[in-house]
């Protein structure tokens, strides 16, 4: 395994640069858009523009990874990442916010998608699941020291977007350097939304939810940190316990997720996730700010909100043919994507009307529904069998459809028919 993770070292340093870059920005738009007064709804509307130029990215990319090829591909995109990142400096105000998240977005879809789809070229069937692994340990491990560089300067200033331009600018070198043959064009998988609500209609709802309730903390969590009194390093520190507490559950549902029935730890994730929700918010209206009491309740939050996404994917290919995970996949990113646009304006009206703690009562109320639902459908049907059920693999929530054919339940294997 080590000279496999060698020699995609090149793709795994490049990973690592853009996940400090993109950790940076993304809890540095929204304090910096708060500093500046912009309104609870435009907030919600940068985030919004990004998910939609996110899937805009998603669904051209493989079109132009197969015109011009990997290396062209992320240079130009990690390029004009970097010269949105400035311009985002540069222009500060909602209307040009909401054009550059949308081009950041774009480029960041396509950066994904060249990384993603190059690691899975060098992945073998033996050591996919374990290069899946490296990559989402990067993915969370810079995704959170992004969090970090924030103490580096004050967000009202340009230093941090420089910062961010140059992790990105960085993320050139590796690659650039490599010596790594480019992989062929894999051709788009067809997206079939109806037969898959069809078939794993918890599937679907679950990644709706995460769409709907993670796209918008990503985009109103640090505001409501900040609203609270914190300082850059206390927002950071709120950012981070979120995080950590969705990577370190991930250990113990990896063990368990594969001898119950997926759909209760579904529920049970969503129903702890309602209420660790409940408690940020009741914590935001009694401006109860104790390190003690929210990093904590951030870090429960996270350990019950963040899987979702994984179980999800996961119950769909239990209920599919393995020839058929890779489009379940595709259909059920889309899907998140498609809901990760609604997910920040929903969440920024409600905000605006009652309050920035009232963000978490939005997200309780998503995983509320979907517990019920979730309930109510494994009531009402029979589970997959364990003999038929596949392995949990923890998947980053944001993605392309180039990291989809990393997971090791991919169609190399022998297909079989869904219970």
């Amino acid at each position: 395994m080590g000279s496999q993770l060698y020699s995609i070292a090149a793709i795994l340093v490049s990973t690592a640069f853009l996940l400090a870059g993109n950790g940076l920005m993304s809890t540095l738009t929204p304090l910096r858009a708060n500093v500046e007064g912009f309104s609870h709804l435009a907030i919600g509307a940068i985030g919004s523009f990004y998910y939609a130029g996110f899937v805009a990215g998603c669904l051209t990319g493989p079109r132009v990874l197969a015109r011009v090829g990997h290396i062209r591909t992320f240079a130009v995109a990690a390029a004009l990442t970097a010269a949105t990142v400035l311009l985002q400096s540069l222009l500060v105000a909602p209307a040009a916010w909401f054009l550059i998240r949308a081009a950041f977005g774009f480029c960041a879809a396509n950066v994904f998608m060249a990384l993603e789809s190059w690691l899975n070229d060098r992945a073998t069937n033996q050591t996919r699941g374990r290069v899946l692994a490296a990559y989402v340990i990067v993915n969370l491990t810079f995704l959170t020291l992004g969090q970090w560089l924030l103490l580096l300067a004050s967000p009202s200033g340009f230093k941090l977007f420089t910062v961010a331009a140059i992790a990105y600018i960085c993320c050139l070198v590796p690659v650039g350097l490599t010596q790594l043959p480019q992989p062929a064009p894999q051709p788009v998988p067809p997206l079939r939304v109806r037969r898959l609500m069809r078939m794993a209609p918890v599937g679907v709802a679950g990644v709706i939810t995460v769409g709907l309730a993670n796209g918008a903390f990503w985009t109103l969590a640090p505001v409501y940190a900040q609203t609270l009194g914190f300082h850059t390093s206390g927002v950071a520190a709120f950012m981070s316990a979120f995080i950590i507490g969705g990577a370190l559950i991930q250990i113990p549902l990896a063990r368990f997720s594969d001898r119950l029935d997926r759909r209760w730890l579904m529920a049970l994730a969503c129903a702890a996730a309602a209420i660790f929700g409940v408690a940020l918010a009741a914590l935001g209206r009694l401006g109860i700010k104790t390190p003690a009491l929210l990093y904590p309740t951030a870090f429960l939050f996270g350990a019950a909100m963040l899987p979702l996404y994984s179980l999800s994917i996961a119950h769909a290919n239990d209920r599919m043919l393995r020839s058929e995970f890779v489009e379940a996949s595709a259909t059920l990113l889309l899907i998140n994507a498609l809901a990760s646009v609604l997910g920040p304006i929903l969440a920024a009206v409600i905000t605006a009307r009652a309050g920035m703690p009232s963000l978490f009562l939005y997200t309780a109320a998503m995983h509320l529904a979907m517990t019920v639902f979730t309930v109510v459908r494994t009531l009402s049907m029979r589970p997959v069998p364990g003999t038929t059920r596949e392995h949990y693999v923890a998947v980053p929530q944001q993605t392309s459809p180039g990291a989809i054919e990393l997971d090791p339940r991919g169609p190399e294997h022998n297909a079989r028919e869904a219970a």
